[in-house]
């Protein structure tokens, strides 16, 4: 039986620094160092909000070569170069491939990925869209034992909720099953002609934080 769990939250930025910016603000913290995609042209930096769960803040790489295809987490969108914005999610599974071909949706290639020594693989649309405008999740399958937060230390941050809201709750909720999302996660219909978004509630030194791709608010 398919099985999969919330991995991490995705927040794109126009830079790096913004990010770091962005998270001593809205968080409190000093996000921790990732590294580089070279497949991609990205980097990024970590914040741990769990067990076997993070926060990714990603951009890209002014200093790496394009990539010669669209950058993941639409990161090529005209505009991604706005403010930080909680963006997508992914759910870790242990058979990736399985999982994407039950996805009533098209969830994106599996494909492999690194960062240093690290590998992994993924789900990536070719165009760099992320699922149902990221309010269903990429999917990710890490090695055996493996897994970035075992080097991410506990800055105070715990992610108590997910929800999500889009025109058609009924087709992600689709996707939930069909993946067997374990976790929870709530999806509800949006107002008429809004956009879909999400919004992660978070335990942070600065306080509840409530980050989503419209900003960030206290709670």
């Amino acid at each position: 039986m398919l099985r999969s769990h919330l991995d991490h939250i995705v927040i794109t930025v126009p830079s790096l620094a913004a990010g770091v910016e962005y998270l001593s603000q809205t968080l409190g913290v000093d996000p921790q160092l990732g590294g580089e995609h070279p497949r991609m042209g990205t980097h990024n930096y970590f914040v741990k909000l769990g067990e076997q769960l993070y926060l990714e803040v990603i951009s890209i790489n002014p200093h790496a070569p394009p990539p010669g295809r669209p950058r993941w987490f639409g990161l090529d969108r005209p505009d991604a170069n706005r403010a930080p914005q909680l963006t997508t999610w992914v759910a870790r599974t242990d058979d990736i491939r399985a999982a994407a071909s039950a996805s009533p949706v098209p969830l994106g290639n599996v494909e492999p990925m690194s960062r240093g020594n690290l590998n992994w693989l993924i789900t990536i649309a070719q165009d760099g869209s992320v699922p149902l405008n990221g309010i269903a999740p990429s999917l990710i399958q890490w090695p055996p034992d493996t897994h970035p937060t075992n080097t991410l230390d506990d800055l105070g941050c715990s992610l108590l909720r997910l929800e999500g809201f889009h025109p058609d709750p009924d087709k992600v909720s689709g996707v939930l099953r069909a993946i067997g999302f374990q976790d929870e996660f709530s999806v509800s219909p949006t107002a008429p002609g809004e956009q879909p978004y999400l919004v992660a509630h978070v335990q942070s030194p600065a306080g509840l934080r409530r980050l989503s791709t419209h900003g960030t608010c206290d709670e």
